[in-house]
């Protein structure tokens, strides 16, 4: 959930107290964000119930929805922000975007029954987290690279196996690390893999994170995880799973980003005790910025994005119990 490539722009301090709040997004879900800085676009997807991805401009006024996308939830940018990848957990595929023209250029089917959910990448690989909702212990890590002669290969994660399909984070690096994460369970885990040539190599395993995982992220060598058992984002090293610190976060946090200089954590909840998201500098003590939501507005899981320049984190929101999610926008994160 990483921004692809930063911009130059000239944007006003602004003291407001709260974030920018934006109408009700055309969707009847969320499943991911993300931030595109060369056409200043971001993405966010109508989960498994949805058919769509939305597109908004960043005052969060939405320009259009990519249609006939089956499931939308997880995206990913190529590394030159020219392509955006979408898991279709109900279309058993992954499709292609072009950023520009904003229509689909490919479609890769990674098999019947497979419901792709999550996305991540290294370099020119797009790695998906796949596993049906409804299936026990089927979760899996498949490839897909665009230039192979055999674009998508399943079955990537060695030995190790998921209850449902997992979460995946990395820092975009070719040689990883990929972490992947088991969402919801009473403790859930997670699996830490370097990459070569194509190739997941297991390191690093455990159930450190606690119950309920609902995000991850990846910055260097530490794996930060927001979890709806504890009430505070942890942060591990990829290496050992040592642990490298914590950040209040209200009780059951639900969404943890990295800024992409990898310096600062922005961290939600889902809770109305406060509905703020915290931003902290990473190692600090305190936060640096407390954005104050809208009223009944909480944070959904993963649901946090930076723009490359810093100069914005946008928000997914849903207001109490109305699965329609909102884009809230909070500019100088970090001032």
């Amino acid at each position: 959930m990483a921004a692809a490539v930063a911009f130059a722009a000239l944007v006003p301090v602004v003291a407001a107290p709260a974030a920018a709040a934006a109408p009700e997004l055309p969707l009847s879900g969320f499943g991911d964000v993300i931030v595109d800085d060369v056409h200043e676009r971001v993405f966010v997807s109508g989960g498994a119930s949805s058919n769509g991805v939305v597109v908004a401009d960043f005052s969060g006024r939405v320009r259009r929805t990519i249609a006939n996308q089956p499931g939308a939830e997880g995206l990913e940018l190529s590394a030159d922000g020219t392509r955006l990848y979408v898991a279709l957990s109900a279309g058993d595929a992954v499709s292609v975007i072009d950023t520009a023209t904003l229509t689909e250029t490919a479609r890769y089917p990674t098999g019947a029954g497979t419901c792709p959910t999550h996305l991540a990448r290294t370099g020119t690989l797009i790695w998906f987290g796949y596993g049906c909702a409804d299936e026990n212990w089927t979760g899996k890590i498949g490839r897909l690279d665009p230039a192979a002669a055999e674009p998508v290969q399943g079955d990537q994660q060695g030995e190790v196996r998921f209850q449902r399909a997992p979460l995946l984070a990395t820092t975009g690096a070719d040689a990883g690390p990929l972490v992947a994460g088991q969402l919801s369970l009473s403790l859930s885990r997670v699996q830490v893999y370097s990459v070569s040539s194509g190739t997941l190599t297991a390191g690093a395993a455990g159930d450190v994170v606690g119950a309920s995982l609902t995000d991850l992220d990846v910055t260097g060598d530490t794996l930060f995880s927001a979890a709806g058992g504890r009430d505070r984002v942890e942060a591990f090293a990829t290496g050992d799973l040592a642990r490298r610190g914590a950040y209040a976060a209200r009780p059951r946090p639900s969404a943890v980003s990295l800024s992409p200089d990898g310096a600062f954590v922005a961290a939600g909840a889902l809770t109305t005790d406060g509905n703020d998201v915290l931003v902290y500098e990473v190692g600090g003590v305190t936060p640096v910025n407390t954005v104050s939501l809208d009223s009944g507005e909480t944070a959904l899981p993963r649901g946090l994005a930076w723009s490359g320049d810093q100069d914005y984190l946008f928000i997914v929101t849903r207001h109490d119990n109305d699965p329609a999610p909102h884009l809230e926008i909070e500019r100088r994160p970090a001032d």
